[in-house]
């Protein structure tokens, strides 16, 4: 009776397991005999290999393998394995009835019978081919990363373990660091250090800051391999696995030497800029009185002849100093790009009379014969007149310098439908071939060290005149036959047509007297060589040293016009300004900046300011002389003061 009934609870209890396997159906549950033929099936096995059981019982368990796996005899090698190790797992690709495939993980399971012979195996599949497209997914997205990395070469991109220690080196590292990834990989990072960095902790530190702030960025000096240094950019990032620790961290370094160059080189170009302003108005102080002391002599009557030759003399040497001073100053501006032109429509014929009028002097105490040949009809151009002129006068003033006296120098003037020429030839010392490209460089002059160059200056004029010219979109070229055989410069610059005829400009009026001129300048040299200057034109002139003087005499003398200078200790000349328009005077003076510094910033620093004009030391007879009749204008009928 007990025989029969613990016999009843194990088909009882073996029921119950075929129903719970047979209800399974993410599960493929199978028996196979020892051979491998296949016993049972549940629903799971249906649902994921489409048979049914009345079609698979009794075939073989390798129908689901594909044919490379049957004809490797991969199937009964897996029951060998089971049966020797009582359980194998394994995944692969299997085969499906309608023969698609999908990537399962099998687990084959040894049974034994009371005896202990093998009564045949236990198989469970699942079907794993979604986790398998991610993982594959997974694998080629990190593969692209990978070869992405690889191949950026701007860029070092490496990977460090928690201690430092190089995992991985990509060919941008290779090229910036010089080593292989053979010869880097496992190293420490703290290898790409100089010497000092390294003694001072830093790629610990480095590593430290990005622990705590997950992220750190810094530019420094780094080494290659040959030892030369480069200034890079670094961002070291730390990375965390899911449970937050930490994995290592990623290295993204970048080469920034060429960017750090062109900065000090910015720099450079900078503090270079801002010695030459700070040069010319220190030398422009001391030749404001020089200047106005030879004007004083040109308007007193000289009657020694080696007295007024003396004048002339300073007078010539005066204006080539200020011209050397204007030129460094416009070549610093240019590099920086600084220079603006203001364009109108010109004459060239009014471009070379004023050059020739300045050069003048010069061309005279060589003794060369000056020519000047132009068309009948006027060529015209659109550009700024004295940045033209100041073209025209420096080819002039090299043709002059480098032709022996008694020379001849020809100018001319010509023009065609698309451009006007400005032509400059001499029979002077020429120009050996291989210099007529150099001599246009900074500071370059084509023979070195003869006399004839250490006159010509400091080597910027031709430099300057190129620049400027090629502003307007226009070009300057040189040519000679050779040495001792003159040389030709010609200026092309595109030609203008007027849209109407345009008068010929009225001579300039009288010189304006009997002003009431107050000067301000605590240099007193240059405040009473004005003074006198000023005097001499007609006009009754005071004289104050400092700013609060000047605002306490303009108070009392009720000034037409005020020259101001910028530059003076204590209260400089923009308080002085503002302290002038607080005493409301009646009439309102001209208000005229007087100073070293002349460059365009300085000249919209001074009309800001409320100046009504901006004049830049020394300070020329004829640009005087225009702001006195334009302070006239503004004063009204003044009586004339007659000369003393």
């Amino acid at each position: 009776m007990n025989s029969t009934v613990a016999q009843t609870q194990e088909d009882s209890i073996e029921q119950r397991l075929q129903l719970l396997i047979e209800a399974v159906t993410d599960y493929g549950i199978f028996m196979l005999d020892p051979e491998g033929h296949i016993m049972s099936w549940n629903s799971g096995a249906q649902k994921l290999k489409g048979w049914r059981r009345d079609e698979i019982l009794g075939q073989h368990f390798s129908i689901f393998y594909p044919p490379d796996a049957v004809a490797s005899g991969w199937p009964q090698e897996e029951l060998r394995l089971a049966k020797a190790r009582g359980r194998f797992e394994d995944e692969g690709w299997r085969v499906r009835k309608d023969g698609t495939r999908f990537w399962a993980n099998v687990v084959i399971t040894a049974l034994y019978g009371p005896m202990g012979e093998l009564s045949g195996f236990a198989k469970i599949t699942r079907d794993l081919t979604e986790r398998r497209l991610h993982e594959e997914e997974l694998r080629v997205s990190e593969e692209r990363f990978r070869l992405l990395v690889d191949s950026v070469r701007d860029y070092a991109i490496s990977m460090l373990d928690p201690q430092g220690i190089v995992q991985s080196w990509n060919l941008g590292a290779q090229a910036i660091n010089g080593y292989s990834a053979d010869e880097i990989i496992g190293r420490n990072f703290s290898v790409l250090y100089p010497p000092e960095a390294r003694e001072q902790r830093k790629p610990e530190l480095e590593l430290q800051a990005a622990r705590e702030h997950g992220r750190v960025e810094e530019e420094g000096w780094r080494m290659r391999k040959d030892g030369k240094l480069f200034w890079a950019n670094v961002v070291v990032t730390a990375v965390y696995g899911p449970g937050g620790d930490l994995r290592g961290f990623a290295k993204i370094t970048r080469d920034m030497s060429d960017r750090r160059r062109l900065e000090e080189l910015e720099g450079t170009s900078r503090r270079m800029n801002e010695f030459l302003a700070t040069l010319a108005h220190e030398l422009r102080n001391p030749l404001a009185p020089i200047r106005n002391a030879v004007t004083i002599m040109q308007l007193e009557t000289l009657s020694s002849p080696v007295l007024r030759n003396c004048r002339d003399v300073i007078d010539r040497q005066l204006t080539h100093v200020t011209r050397l001073v204007d030129d460094l100053l416009d070549v610093g501006r240019l590099t920086t790009g600084k220079i603006t032109l203001r364009k109108e429509l010109l004459r060239l014929s009014d471009i070379a009379a004023r050059s020739v009028e300045a050069v003048r002097p010069l061309v005279a105490t060589r003794r060369h014969t000056l020519t000047v040949q132009q068309p009948d009809e006027p060529v015209y151009v659109q550009g700024d007149s004295t940045r033209l002129t100041q073209v025209l006068q420096n080819l002039l003033v090299n043709a002059a310098k480098y032709t022996p006296d008694g020379g001849r120098i020809d100018l001319r003037i010509e023009g065609n439908d698309n451009f006007a020429h400005l032509v400059v030839q001499d029979n002077g010392r020429g120009i050996a071939p291989e210099h007529l490209q150099a001599i246009f460089q900074l500071f370059m002059q084509a023979e070195g060290g003869t006399s004839a160059a250490a006159e010509s200056g400091l080597g910027i004029g031709l430099t300057l005149a190129r620049s400027l010219v090629e502003l307007h979109g226009g070009s300057i070229d040189a040519c000679s036959a050779g040495l001792d055989q003159g040389s030709t410069f010609t200026v092309r610059l595109p030609r203008a047509t007027p849209a109407a005829p345009i008068e010929e400009s009225e001579a300039r009026g009288e010189i304006a007297g009997g002003l009431r001129v107050l000067v301000i300048d605590d240099n007193r040299d240059s405040a009473d060589s004005a003074t006198d200057v000023l005097r001499l034109l007609g006009n009754v002139v005071e004289t104050a040293y400092n700013g609060e003087s000047g605002i306490a005499m303009a108070t009392r003398f009720r000034p037409h016009m005020i020259l101001l200078d910028l530059a003076m200790p204590g209260m400089d000349g923009f308080q002085a300004r503002r302290g002038l328009s607080d005493q409301h005077l009646v009439p309102a003076p001209y208000l005229v900046a007087m100073t070293g510094f002349g460059n365009e910033e300085d000249k919209r620093r001074t009309r800001a300011a409320g100046f009504d004009a901006h004049l830049t030391k020394p300070v020329e007879l004829d640009a005087l002389v225009a702001l006195l009749n334009e302070a006239r204008g503004r004063a009204g009928p003044v009586p004339t003061t007659p000369r003393r």
